[in-house]
């Protein structure tokens, strides 16, 4: 039986047909003496842990086991519920990943809420926003400062009270605020348990689980209703392509309820949520939060995690992390590139030589063994998701042990629609679906002639399957722009992005269908490939391609700065201060050059950058370039830098 069959068929304890606070459930009684969570100490001023739970010493972790989780979560929805907290109510969730949010959203599902998502990165607008449009009851922040952003807007809601994770004073004198300590308390005065288990079980599987809002690349997020079945089914499908199942070579990694994981990425994001958070409490396994996405190699080292989920700029930021460290001297610096590149010819190769074999362990001997120490030693397997991984960079962790394998979703597919299978990875593609998902390409929406050495289909991607959404709350008219009928009546969700069906039927991502750059002479550009390019680059540090409706393809490039001045330094070039002027210094124009070239070499003429300017600041969500989910915002940064988009194309 081969592995698509044997996936298919697979059943066991883990998949099955229940609400979400079942599955928390049943994992719980399967899983009572396992570690669940672990919470690092110092980090918040939590209120649990003065009641609950014992503080976790200040820079290290703490476990709970299944069955302390369970209690927790049992006494919380029993508060919630006492608070009035009903079926069908919303309730939303604003705070960082955490040991609380995870809590709170099993709680809430047990009450028979639907719980909506709040980035804390959210405006007191955007808060109002998030609020009011699903029409939420109540809401649990994270502390003061986000309590504060939900006060300031109160009188535009309706909400009947507020929690919050961290303590708080100075709310003495209001009735309608609460610590999650004293929700607890409520709930173990209240707590029935004959009651508690109707409200788990009383939701159908077609009733709203939560209200996830899009990014919000471009306009008004839009709120994806996602059921308790689009979850569930999700969580059954992930289940059957990572679960340690017979016919898998024992060497082959899996989820199961040993694996641990380090969570960090935001809960509020569907992705973090399905994969984060209800396959791995699924399966049994622990979930460590981490302090921030600053302190993740402290954290891994604590924790020693076999997995992780991430987005393509968090590896990023790490492999250059990591090679920073390797590159503390020249001699250093010359052993990681020899290292890296042996590893790439390793795993390029289909039967490693001898020779070769003796290199790969010398290479791992000197440089990989540590990385994967400075990881914390034990990791399996990574998943990314949220955006595009640059082949180079997923071949490079490969080359070092430390396999990322990479998956495709959006919030409107809870989110995993396709996902590479450990025991049958492709480098370069976003994997074949999972099972239960059906996919199509609409062929028409792009020019057939740019993609003619593709083999198989390119087009915009559309799915069908039980994780789809059945559309949008409160918006009648993007839910049916959404969606297209085939000839047999059945609804197939448009992704609006743009994919290479191959005819092994692995998906390669192109880009966005609206981000496909269309040039004057009528040629299609995914500017997704370009920018993922420099991925691995230490010289560039971001990239973002332009180009619509002009003659050729230019760049806006932020460089890596130190790295820079540390060149110019070695080549004795004195550069100014200020890091616009040095981004208008020739001489560092002309190295980038090099680097330019060396990425052109990959791509078709009319794909490659003719002209580029380089610009002083990073891509970050802090300044609004980044959604949360670490998405480019495109038009804030074509607007950001308009003049060196003008500059560009000046003389065209």
């Amino acid at each position: 039986m081969n592995w698509r069959d044997a996936e298919r068929e697979y059943e066991d304890e883990v998949i099955g047909e229940t609400t979400l606070a079942r599955m928390f459930e049943e994992s719980a009684e399967r899983n009572a003496n396992r570690p669940a969570q672990k919470y690092k100490g110092g980090i918040y001023d939590r209120s649990l842990t003065d009641s609950v739970l014992p503080a976790a010493t200040p820079g290290e972790f703490r476990t709970i086991s299944y069955t302390e989780m369970r209690d927790i979560v049992r006494k919380l929805s029993a508060g919630f519920h006492d608070l009035g907290v009903e079926q069908g109510d919303r309730v939303g969730i604003f705070a960082d990943t955490r040991m609380e949010w995870a809590q709170s959203d099993f709680a809430l599902l047990g009450a028979g809420a639907a719980v909506t998502t709040v980035y804390t990165s959210s405006s007191p607008n955007q808060v109002e926003y998030l609020l009011d449009d699903p029409g939420a009851s109540a809401v649990v922040v994270e502390n003061e400062e986000l309590l504060a952003n939900v006060l300031e807007v109160e009188d535009e809601l309706d909400l009947e009270f507020i929690v919050s994770m961290d303590e708080i004073s100075g709310y003495d004198d209001r009735d309608d605020i609460y610590t999650l300590d004293e929700v607890y308390d409520r709930g173990e005065e209240t707590f029935d348990l004959e009651a508690y288990q109707k409200r788990v079980d009383a939701p159908d599987l077609d009733d709203l689980a939560s209200l996830i809002y899009t990014s919000g690349t471009t306009g008004q997020p839009k709120g994806v209703q996602l059921t308790h079945w689009n979850f569930r089914s999700n969580v059954n499908a992930v289940r059957k392509r990572f679960a340690p199942r017979p016919d898998k070579p024992d060497d082959v990694p899996a989820l199961d309820e040993e694996s641990q994981a380090v969570s960090y990425l935001p809960l509020a994001h569907v992705f973090e949520r399905t994969a984060g958070h209800f396959v791995l409490f699924a399966t049994g396994a622990c979930v460590a939060y981490a302090e921030s996405s600053e302190t993740l190699q402290e954290d891994f080292s604590l924790v020693q995690p076999t997995t992780a989920t991430s987005v393509p700029r968090v590896y990023e930021k790490i492999y250059d992390a990591i090679r920073e460290q390797a590159s503390e001297s020249s001699v250093k610096e010359r052993i990681f590139e020899w290292a890296t590149d042996v590893g790439v010819e390793y795993q390029r190769a289909d039967s490693p030589g001898p020779i070769l074999n003796a290199k790969r362990s010398l290479a791992d001997k000197l440089v990989f063994s540590t990385v994967r120490e400075a990881l914390g030693g034990e990791i399996e397997l990574l998943i990314s998701g949220g955006g595009s991984l640059s082949p180079e960079l997923c071949q490079l962790y490969h080359a070092m042990g430390l396999p990322i394998y990479e998956g495709y979703g959006l919030t409107e597919t809870s989110p995993v629609v396709t996902t590479n299978p450990p025991e049958a990875v492709k480098i370069g593609t976003i994997g074949p679906a999972l099972p239960g998902v059906d996919l199509r390409i609409d062929e028409t929406v792009v020019d057939q002639e740019t993609f003619t050495d593709d083999p198989g289909e390119v087009g915009e991607l559309l799915v069908k399957g039980p994780n789809v959404t059945q559309g949008y709350w409160n918006k009648p008219g993007a839910t049916r722009s959404a969606f297209t009928e085939d000839e047999d009546g059945d609804r197939w969700f448009r992704t609006g992005d743009i994919v290479h069906l191959r005819p092994d039927g692995y998906l390669e991502f192109r880009d966005r269908a609206k981000q496909i750059i269309v040039l004057s002479t009528g040629k299609n550009v995914a500017p997704g490939p370009l920018e993922d390019a420099f991925a691995a680059s230490e010289i560039i540090e971001q990239a973002m391609v332009v180009g619509d409706g002009e003659k050729f393809i230019g760049a806006l490039l932020v460089p890596n700065t130190e790295h820079v001045r540390d060149w110019a330094s070695e080549e004795g070039i004195d550069l100014p201060d200020d890091p616009e002027a040095m981004c208008d210094d020739e001489r560092v124009r002309e190295y980038i050059q090099q680097e330019v070239d060396r990425v052109n070499e990959d791509f078709e003429k009319h794909e490659t950058i003719k002209q580029f300017e380089l610009v002083p600041r990073e891509f970050t969500e802090e300044n609004k370039m980044l959604t949360p989910s670490m998405k480019k915002k495109r038009r804030v940064i074509l607007d950001e830098f308009q003049d060196r988009v003008d500059r560009i194309y000046a003389d065209d």
